[in-house]
């Protein structure tokens, strides 16, 4: 037995100790600068098209968002979150909600909501209830009702073309209140009312207006697989069912922050269900009420208050929609 034991020890069969043991390539980190690095382009774009205003609003509404995160991490003693880019994220995402000339100031607090009472007040990234850039929204909408409807600019008509310090109203604000042949009128680019749309020369939020752009960020997280399309498609599909009778229906779906709701905010790990069942019944939820609020109330945009209406739905639908386990035949589940 002495001899035996004075040899080297067998090295362990397993490993003992605390998980996780599953190592993957994304981390929060990543996935968070992934995420702002498909917003880039449809925020270069809205400074282009809008002017200075625009990326003064960017800055402010970002500066707030960190500055928020520091200052709450400090308060509660936990470890400043500012490099996985979740706060800068949601400042950004909540600057390209807001009218190219909303004062910078404001959307600096829309910033410092977003992160202290969306976001910090719940635990911090991961345990909030709602979209904090969303509920940055809300809250200025609430607070500067007056700038959040009329702070909207003039955008350039074409590439090149001079820019003009001109307020204009939204597509679908003259739509709702004046028809469609109204609407079309507020579109001046040589492009035409539909390459307009696409291209994003019409007036809008910072970052709605290009769906091209939008398209190209969403499909970058695609291919990285950091979001699926089974949220986007249901949020579009509940928007045409409920458009579908107005004549406008295709309008609904290329106007609006709908594109920058469903594809980078209504996709929200953290605020939308977890189950494939659950999310098709989320995304036909933000859709619905994204085109009654459309059609029936009194605001020509609906997606910021129907995301925040489900986001508080999401634990119900994982709920309703839990995957069923199944057991090998012949065996008791």
């Amino acid at each position: 037995m002495s001899e035996m034991s004075a040899g080297p020890a067998a090295p362990h069969a397993f490993v003992l100790s605390p998980g996780p043991h599953l190592h993957v390539e994304e981390s929060t980190r990543r996935i968070m600068w992934w995420v702002n690095g498909a917003l880039a382009p449809a925020a270069i774009w809205g400074v282009y098209v809008f002017g200075w205003n625009a990326l003064a609003g960017i800055a402010a509404s970002i500066a707030g968002a960190l500055g928020a995160e520091w200052l709450g991490a400090r308060m509660t003693g936990r470890r400043t979150t500012l490099a996985d880019g979740s706060a800068f994220c949601t400042g950004l995402l909540l600057a390209l909600t807001l009218p190219p000339r909303l004062p910078a100031y404001e959307a600096f607090l829309g910033g410092v909501f977003a992160i202290a009472l969306g976001k910090m007040i719940f635990g911090g990234l991961g345990f909030n209830l709602f979209n904090p850039a969303l509920l940055g929204r809300a809250f200025l909408m609430a607070s500067f009702p007056l700038a959040m409807t009329s702070g909207w600019a003039t955008p350039r008509n074409w590439f090149g073309a001079s820019l003009d310090a001109v307020t204009s109203a939204t597509p679908l604000a003259v739509i709702k209140e004046h028809g469609f042949a109204a609407g079309l009128a507020v579109i001046t680019s040589p492009a035409g009312f539909w390459n307009a749309l696409a291209l994003g020369f019409r007036p809008g939020s910072i970052g709605e207006t290009s769906v091209v752009l939008l398209a190209l960020g969403a499909g970058a997280l695609l291919a990285r697989r950091i979001l699926t399309l089974t949220i986007p498609l249901s949020v579009f599909a509940g928007v045409a069912i409920a458009t579908w009778h107005t004549g406008v229906m295709p309008i609904h779906l290329m106007s609006g922050g709908l594109w920058l709701g469903a594809f980078f905010m209504a996709t929200d790990y953290v605020t939308s269900p977890s189950t494939v069942n659950g999310q098709v019944a989320f995304g036909l939820l933000v859709g619905l009420l994204t085109g009654i609020i459309r059609v029936y109330g009194g605001y020509p945009e609906g997606i910021c208050y129907a995301i925040l209406i489900a986001n508080a739905m999401a634990p119900a639908f994982d709920l309703w929609f839990r995957p069923r386990r199944t057991a090998p035949a012949g065996t008791p589940s």
